[in-house]
């Protein structure tokens, strides 16, 4: 099978590298901008959608215009990335995958990508890469890139700039050294239970930075805007939410390594994240309840990074021949996983749970991991429904219990 890997480091450009990537960026964000702009005039006039192939002829056209000249500065593979970056974005508007497009801010997601392995590059030995027009930069080299080279993408975070390269390699179909299957309760308190009864206690990085952070967002608030110490106080208020960023992502790495290295088959929850950090502020003419406490509880749960632990988890149990098994959460906390009695009485704290039917007792996040499994269980033997286009090696449990075909067959 064919395994699709990606590899970033930290560039290290001097000054006159440094003010051309900032160039080529923004010239990527304009072309984004401008060609936004022009499907919004086209679809006010009622005329047909402009295709990628149509809008580089548009890029030519700007490039060679003499308002934009400095257009030709930057690289055309980069540019007319941007314009397929647009063109992608409004194909998953189309299908009803995401919102509609909006422009790029400057200041937010500089970045741009040469889509071919010959236009770049790598010196490994030196550590040391050749971009187009930018020629060789030195890069902080970590690890080898493995596999076939493929595209690279540079951008830009907290003032440093990175650069990430996908390759592609020919791997053998993995067997998994392990046969066990788990299932995972993700939650606040505990960052994920175990169905074996293994506890995962939270991080909590933006919570451990939260005072360091409004300290430096009040400083920020007593600059005169624009100003040059307005300008370092932001820079260091970005780089606090990279150190939160970054010391998140490690601990769910680690976590999802040694989960998918260890057990073939994971079961969790399909949480609806988006819809479990909603405000709860309401309107003016019906104004929400709680909203303090509710607020706190959104900053909880979107500081543990459940949808990016499912992320990693997916690709990882793909990469040593695992399978990642998604099932309905509804339930799961107030069902017993001894006699299967559902009530809400059953879980009257956080911590422990007692069900009023049969007296099982245990704690309340490993009792709905052994529930979670068990749902796990009943997808791999009664099927699913598998759409990778929305969870990569995800198999999602079928909206009703039924049995296997042959089962049918022979009572029919």
């Amino acid at each position: 099978m064919e395994r699709l890997q990606a590899f970033k480091f930290e560039l290290r450009p001097n000054g006159e590298q440094t003010r051309q990537l900032w160039q080529f960026a923004g010239s990527s964000r304009f072309v984004y901008n401008k060609a936004l702009a022009l499907q919004q005039e086209n679809h006010k006039a009622e005329l047909k959608y402009i295709s990628y192939a149509q809008m580089c002829k548009n890029l030519t056209i700007w490039r060679k215009d003499k308002d934009t000249l400095w257009l030709q500065l930057a690289p055309a593979q980069a540019l007319q990335q941007s314009l397929k970056d647009l063109d992608r974005a409004y194909q998953n508007f189309f299908a009803k995958r995401a919102a509609f497009p909006k422009y790029k801010k400057k200041g937010r997601g500089n970045s741009f990508r040469f889509p071919e392995p010959k236009q770049f590059k790598l010196d490994q030995a030196n550590n040391r890469i050749f971009l187009p027009k930018l020629g060789w930069m030195r890069y902080r080299n970590s690890r080898n890139v493995i596999g076939t080279l493929r595209n690279i993408t540079v951008s830009e975070r907290g003032g440093k700039w990175f650069f990430s390269v996908q390759t592609a390699q020919q791997v053998e179909t993995p067997l998994h050294p392990s046969t066990t299957a788990i299932g995972l309760d993700l939650g606040i308190t505990v960052f994920a239970a175990q169905s074996d009864g293994v506890i995962h206690l939270p991080k909590n990085s933006f919570a451990q930075l939260r005072r360091q952070l409004a300290h430096a967002q009040r400083a920020l608030a007593r600059q005169c805007k624009y100003s040059r110490n307005w300008k370092k106080q932001k820079a260091k208020i970005a780089r606090l939410y990279i150190r939160i960023a970054n010391v998140r992502a490690d601990y769910l790495h680690q976590k999802s390594h040694l989960i998918s290295q260890n057990h073939a088959v994971v079961c969790i929850e399909d949480l609806k994240v988006s819809n479990m950090s909603r405000s709860a502020s309401g309107t003016r003419q019906a104004p929400g309840k709680s909203v303090k406490a509710k607020s706190g509880l959104n900053r909880a749960i979107l500081d543990q990074g459940w949808g990016e632990f499912r992320r990693q988890l997916s690709y990882k149990l793909k990469w040593v021949g695992g399978d990642l098994i998604v099932v309905p959460a509804q339930y799961t906390s107030q069902q017993c996983s001894g006699c299967g009695h559902v009530a809400q009485e059953n879980r009257k704290i956080q911590e422990s749970f007692c069900c009023v039917s049969c007296g099982h007792a245990e704690n309340a996040d490993v009792n709905a991991a052994k529930n979670i499994v068990a749902a796990g269980h009943a997808v791999m033997a009664c099927g699913g429904d598998v759409r990778p286009e929305l969870h990569e090696h995800a198999i999602e449990a079928a909206p009703v219990k039924q049995e296997p075909t042959e089962v049918i067959q022979a009572c029919a």
